[in-house]
């Protein structure tokens, strides 16, 4: 089954196929979070299981990351999306995630983890600031997919967020 909690206690553990609605709820109360198709959520909780992962508390899921490993870059840990619902925000919970992540058997061997973050986006740098420091790793920023070149006008530009090498104590 999974890890019992306890009253109020978070559950960090892989997401299942059943999860799929409440990860959609959950990105859709977190702009601004790109939403994506409820299949696509779904895919993320039952493919990629291994390499996303939910935070739930008293049966509710509070917290989602989804994340996989490139196909070219065995070392590295591509972090798509980090959402934390508003009732767990100030606990550290993304953090935690990525901690919880950096420990799975999928990601043994990742030197690097790596993001995309709009601009304006200061949670999401503030926590992967963060995360760097408490990992003494190096963080690095710079553009990636571009507002004109890469989508059109339609959406920010997204800088990649590239931290590594991650150290393991």
């Amino acid at each position: 089954m999974g890890p019992k909690a306890t009253s109020g206690q978070l559950v960090l553990r892989e997401p299942r196929p059943e999860d799929g609605p409440a990860v959609t709820a959950l990105i859709a109360a977190c702009p601004p979070l790109d939403q994506n198709s409820a299949y696509c959520n779904l895919l993320q909780c039952s493919h990629f299981a291994e390499t996303c992962i939910v935070a739930e508390r008293d049966g509710k899921i509070v917290g989602w990351i989804s994340a996989y490993q490139p196909p070219n870059a065995p070392d590295e840990i591509f972090i798509w999306q980090v959402a934390v619902d508003q009732s767990a925000r100030g606990l550290g919970l993304g953090k935690k995630m990525l901690n919880g992540l950096l420990a799975r058997p999928a990601f043994k061997d990742a030197q690097v983890l790596t993001t995309t973050v709009t601009a304006d986006n200061e949670a999401s740098m503030a926590m992967f600031t963060s995360f760097a420091r408490s990992h003494k790793a190096v963080l690095e920023r710079h553009a990636h997919f571009e507002r004109d070149a890469h989508f059109a006008g339609a959406h920010d530009t997204e800088f990649l967020v590239s931290i590594g090498p991650l150290s393991r104590s």
